[in-house]
């Protein structure tokens, strides 16, 4: 029987331990999923709050914080010391406003990550989506060619036949709802790095639509050609190519009948970026719906350092599954 996805990430996510960063200590599943991480050797939780919340946290919780380690956001000397280095490079922030921000665990956790004293920050559990991707791009910053966050979603699915047995990556699963060109290049650019670094592929970007390769015309189309122009100008390394449509993104035999020009992508795509979050949002249901698939991940992608925004609804196992690909996207990135 073939190992599932995540419990083949937990093991590749144990090879690399990291530390992470939770600052959300008042949630109790925040304690429980750092316990369990720790116990299943992914990582040392680096628990950044006030030691009175965590403490009566993990007592309601019933969770032994031995093994992990306690950051006082309170302490005024270590708020200088990583205020001073942290603005050692041109940030956002002066230092008045470092110290204001770090009353919040979150942005707490961030300038940390940010000046190498944890690999990754995991958050999410008490915080809306919009606060956290506020927090991020103020502290950490986006990467070079990259105009805003994305997330994608792997996809596992018995039936799914593709260039990756079958596993897919979607691209953007929650942040823009109609993204422009230029967004649009964003998130294909991201989502490969992001692929490439948590799963060690060689990413295939292939931008969908309802045509391929000049099938039809429509100004849904000429979006997505123009989101192709500038990410292979901007990342001329990379393997995107489109408009395309799902079968033709996937599917050798139909890619054959339907692109008659050499690509690299064309039928053996392993991202598939839609064109608006409504595609994303309703592929993946129906892959759950129909197919009995499931759909992992919340890291974000096109930030500097890795951060993951976890769902408020998200059990424990599933915290420790994100976990376990932040961890391996700390490693690779």
């Amino acid at each position: 029987m073939k190992q599932s996805l995540i419990v083949s990430l937990i093991e590749k996510a144990r090879k690399t331990p990291k530390l992470v960063a939770l600052p959300e200590c008042e949630a109790p599943n925040t304690l429980l999923a750092a316990r369990a991480a720790l116990d299943s050797g992914i990582c040392i939780p680096v628990l950044v709050n006030i030691p009175s919340v965590i403490r009566a946290t993990a007592e309601a919780a019933g969770v032994v914080l031995d093994g992990m380690l306690i950051v006082d956001i309170t302490d005024e000397s270590m708020q200088d010391d990583i205020v001073d280095r942290y603005l050692l490079e041109p940030r956002l922030l002066s230092a008045k406003g470092c110290k204001r921000n770090m009353k919040n665990p979150v942005y707490y956790a961030l300038m940390m990550e940010a000046v190498g004293d944890v690999d990754c920050t995991f958050c999410g559990h008490a915080n809306t989506t919009s606060d956290i991707l506020l927090a991020v791009r103020t502290v950490i910053g986006m990467c070079e060619n990259i105009d805003v966050p994305s997330v994608f979603a792997i996809i596992e699915a018995d039936n799914l036949v593709c260039s990756q047995g079958n596993n897919i990556a979607f691209a953007d699963c929650a942040v823009n709802p109609e993204p422009s060109p230029e967004e649009l290049a964003s998130i294909a650019i991201a989502t490969c790095d992001g692929v490439r670094a948590l799963m060690g592929w060689e990413p295939r970007a292939a931008f969908l639509s309802f045509s391929t390769d000049g099938s039809s015309t429509s100004a849904s189309i000429d979006k997505v050609l123009s989101a192709l122009s500038i990410a292979r100008a901007r990342r001329p390394d990379l393997k995107i190519d489109g408009e395309f449509q799902l079968d033709s993104a996937i599917d050798p035999r139909v890619a054959a009948l339907k692109v008659k020009r050499e690509s690299e992508v064309a039928g053996k795509a392993n991202i598939l970026i839609f064109p608006d979050l409504n595609a994303a949002n309703i592929a993946v249901k129906m892959v759950s719906s129909f197919a009995g698939g499931k759909a992992y991940g919340h890291t974000l992608s096109g930030f500097l350092k890795p951060v993951a925004d976890s769902s408020r609804g998200a059990s424990v196992t599933e915290i420790v599954g994100d976990i376990a690909m932040l961890v391996i996207t700390a490693a690779n990135l």
